[in-house]
């Protein structure tokens, strides 16, 4: 329903009330259609059956788990500093960060169909014809249109783009803990390898005075040629680990230039001596992972995005109403318009629904009801997922640090059989080949051992990971 007037600036007020009645009786009667949103239940079990392996750390009850710069727990300095680097300039973040902007940009852009949209225009128009002279127009303009939210469409889609908004907070939570565990595993990995070069280095001197000293028997004739070949080769091999080891740093030292958001040629980290210290980690119940792990969090937000969906497209069956308002100014000439325009305008509500669209509303619903479901089982495997993940990660770290004890004990006893067969072969009880065996056997145990640091180190990463990152307990040295 809509009235246009020319010459009468007035503007009946039964029209203003009337549009006033319905506004109000809009107001009124608005409600939301579709689910109101509830999170999927899922068990998860009172504990962790991880907790039977030795080890393993139970939360106390006064420790606060929530979020917090983890890797201090290490208390490396260089690692410390590194994470800084990739907090500023990890180019995966960055592109997360960039993400969630877009998603809170887009957020507002929902909200603003709760508002009407306010238009002006201007414009001039020169027409004639053969017939006629030709005339002139001078026109301005304005309108203001407002679709009502009747039925709560727009109220679901802003329900759904907030939980999407949610979700890629908690993805950019995400990404940043990935990058942060994967930069503290490289680095834990670098170091370790520092120490296998070093551990080589002080292998291949003593293989070097074993292939001096066998050089020199061999020359007054004690040993044989077969001694000193066997200690050339213990040597050619070692030096050729020693190559093997430098490719493997600078690979690893490459990934984390690449991951702090720095050219691979820009970085170089100086070895140091690594005295590694795995830090206990106190793990709580499973349900704490709903709040910490940041994965979790994305997929329960997807399902309430999914769950608002169905409540749009159920929208679709019922009529929407649009209240508009237009009018303007309109002369002849120029000093008409601004002295003397003629004026128009109009008003009313405009209600629209569709009565046949060959099921296209009923596919609709069905298919956002589809999407929900596909939403409530991703977000049951991820949790799922996540619980899998630490009881992986406690019992590796327990057995890891079982094998570690067990294999102290055994490199212990290799040192001590390598100094055994090294005096006895210097006594000239046995001949070198002997000697040749136990030394790889103790160098095997002793690049065992500190692999095993290396996995111990990795895993208490991953388990922190899997926690959905630090906690906030007061640092101890």
């Amino acid at each position: 329903m809509s009235e246009a007037l020319s010459n009468d600036s007035r503007v009946p007020g039964r029209h203003f009330s009337w549009v006033a009645a319905m506004l109000a009786l809009a107001l009124l009667s608005a409600c939301t259609v579709g689910p109101d949103y509830v999170r999927p239940a899922q068990e998860l079990g009172l504990s962790y059956k991880a907790e039977k392996v030795d080890g393993w750390v139970q939360a106390r009850p006064g420790d606060d788990l929530s979020k917090g710069n983890w890797w201090e727990r290490f208390n490396e300095p260089v690692l410390n500093g590194l994470m800084a680097q990739l907090n500023a300039s990890n180019q995966n973040i960055a592109q997360a960060v960039a993400r969630y902007d877009a998603a809170r940009v887009l957020t507002t852009q929902t909200r603003s169909g709760f508002f009407p949209v306010l238009g002006a225009g201007a414009g001039y128009d020169r027409s004639g014809g053969s017939n006629r002279p030709g005339t002139s127009q001078y026109d301005l303009s304005g309108s203001l249109n407002w679709e009502l939210d009747l039925w709560g469409k727009v109220r679901r889609q802003v329900q759904g783009q907030q939980a999407a908004q949610q979700a890629s907070a908690a993805d950019l939570a995400n990404v940043r803990l990935s990058m942060q565990s994967e930069l503290a595993q490289n680095y834990f990995t670098l170091r370790m390898i520092d120490e296998q070069k070093r551990l080589l280095e002080r292998t291949l001197q003593a293989y070097e005075r074993s292939l001096q000293m066998n050089q020199n028997r061999y020359a007054q004739g004690v040993s044989a040629r077969g001694d000193v070949v066997a200690a050339m080769a213990q040597v050619n091999n070692a030096r050729a680990q020693a190559i093997d080891i430098e490719a493997e740093r600078a690979r690893t030292e490459n990934a984390i230039a690449v991951l702090t958001g720095q050219l691979p040629s820009s970085v170089n980290i100086a070895p140091v001596a690594f005295e590694v210290k795995v830090p206990a980690i106190p793990v709580s119940v499973p349900a704490t992972l709903l709040q910490r792990r940041p994965d979790v969090a994305s997929a329960e937000r997807r399902v309430a995005q999914a769950n608002a969906d169905i409540g749009v497209a159920q929208s679709a069956w019922f009529p929407d109403l649009n209240l508009s308002l237009s009018g303007g100014l309109q002369a002849a000439t120029f000093s008409d318009w601004i002295s003397s325009p003629l004026n128009f305008w109009s008003l009313g509500p405009a209600l629209a629904m569709t009565l046949l669209d060959g099921g296209a509303r009923s596919a609709s619903i069905n298919y956002a009801k589809a999407s929900y479901q596909a939403e409530v089982a991703g977000y049951r495997q991820t949790v799922l997922t996540a619980l899998q993940e630490v009881e992986n990660a406690i019992s590796t770290l327990s057995v890891l640090n079982r094998e570690l004890k067990v294999q102290l004990q055994a490199l212990a006893a290799s040192r001590e059989s390598l100094q055994i067969t090294r005096n006895q072969f210097a006594a000239g009880l046995i001949d070198y080949l002997s000697v040749v065996q136990v030394e790889a056997s103790a160098y095997a145990a002793e690049r065992t051992a500190l692999q095993l640091e290396n996995q111990r180190l990795n895993t208490t990463v991953d388990l922190i990971k899997a926690l959905g990152g630090g906690w906030s307990e007061p640092l101890t040295p």
